[in-house]
């Protein structure tokens, strides 16, 4: 019989909380020197593992905020922000928050961390508001209302984990012994109150590199098992797949609003505004293609297999090749509707110059017919 974690010593890490905001259709190129007062700086991050010589890897501005003292479940704990600007109109806002605890059970009450003077939640969508001022002379074309961030939350134990005995334990192992924990704790819920099906479902994407690292993958949370100097690598790509999938459903937004405003528009406006309709889709198609080359170009690290295999489990479980889809099907109907469009606006020219021909052709019969009786 495996004996609980909290048998064993403590375990040690961080909380890591994740905020993906759509705050823009497009920046500036203007680079950016200061936010919110703190240097602007370049994102990078040392891979620990084995890859290629040259490897691309998507280095974004960022900004650290000054550290806080506040008062978490557990007592005091230090607080530190991290922002992360991208070019697709998006921020990231990572917010870290360390413990110690005895059981893996006991960080349940992390996943909506409250201090004791609000909610972290409420604190984010503050600063986003704040961020979205400061860089109002950056931004090209602003959002209309902050919209519902996209949010995961991230559980970093420092590796390696241990037995009860106090020894080292492989963490493939150790996830067998403790999957039921590890369910509960990624689902939020009593470990006596999940099913076997659902505690194999929140962790059958698991992935491993060395003996003592492990990352778990479930829809709106996470656990990884590193060493503390590695939490990093991964977290990134944790982040830039949830700022994927952020900006995917505010552009699903944009086309259903873009479809249903074009289907009113071409039932009820009269003919002579169906050229504003045709300029507006065009517009949109060069926006949506701008945004897909960008949303490509923030994923340009595949050349670490290991971060590679990361990205492919974290997007299958976000179900961003299903948000790619249903975003590629809608630009199909816009550009179906475009087409229309198009070719209605050049069979009405048509019967306009043709109706021209005629009536040069019965203007020249008259003036022919004029002249002969004259």
């Amino acid at each position: 019989m495996n004996r609980p974690v909290g048998h064993g010593p403590r375990l040690r890490g961080e909380v890591v909380y994740l905020y993906a905001f759509d705050i823009a259709y497009e920046f500036g190129r203007e680079p950016l020197r200061e936010l919110l007062g703190q240097p602007v700086a370049q994102f990078s991050v040392d891979v620990s593992h084995r890859g290629p010589r040259n490897l691309l890897f998507h280095q974004p501005q960022m900004v650290r905020l000054p550290a806080q003292e506040r008062r978490g479940p557990a007592g005091p704990v230090r607080v530190d922000t991290t922002v992360k600007i991208l070019p697709i109109g998006a921020i990231s806002i990572s917010v870290r928050v360390p413990f110690e605890v005895e059981r893996l059970e006991q960080l349940i009450p992390y996943h909506d961390l409250r201090f004791n003077n609000g909610t972290l939640h409420d604190e984010v969508r503050h600063l986003a508001e704040r961020i979205r001022q400061d860089l109002g002379p950056l931004i090209l074309r602003p959002i209309d209302q902050l919209a519902h961030e996209e949010a995961y939350t991230v559980f970093c134990i420092e590796a390696p984990v241990t037995g009860g005995d106090g020894v080292p334990m492989n963490a493939e192992v150790w996830l067998e012994g403790h999957r039921r924990q590890v369910a509960s704790l990624l689902a939020q819920e009593d470990p006596d109150s999940l099913s076997a099906q659902e505690e194999l479902e929140s962790t059958n994407r698991s992935l491993s590199y060395y003996a003592d690292d492990l990352l778990v993958i479930d829809w709106d949370a996470a656990l990884l098992v590193d060493q503390a100097r590695d939490f990093d690598e991964t977290l990134h790509i944790l982040e830039l797949a949830n700022v994927q999938l952020a900006e995917l459903e505010a552009y699903d937004r944009v086309l259903d609003a873009a479809l249903e405003r074009s289907y009113r528009d071409l039932g009820t406006t009269p003919m002579r505004r169906r050229s504003e309709v045709l300029r507006d889709l065009r517009e949109l198609r060069i926006d949506m293609t701008r945004f897909n080359d960008e949303l490509s170009n923030i994923t340009k690290f595949f050349g670490d297999w290991h971060l590679a295999r990361v990205y492919g489990a974290v997007a299958a479980r976000f179900h961003l090749a299903d948000w790619h889809r249903a975003v590629s099907d809608k630009l199909r109907t816009l550009d179906e509707l475009h087409q229309i469009l198009k070719s209605d606006q050049a069979n009405r020219w048509m019967m306009v110059l043709e109706v021209t021909i005629v009536l040069l052709f019965i203007i020249d019969l008259a003036i022919l017919f004029l002249g002969v009786r004259t």
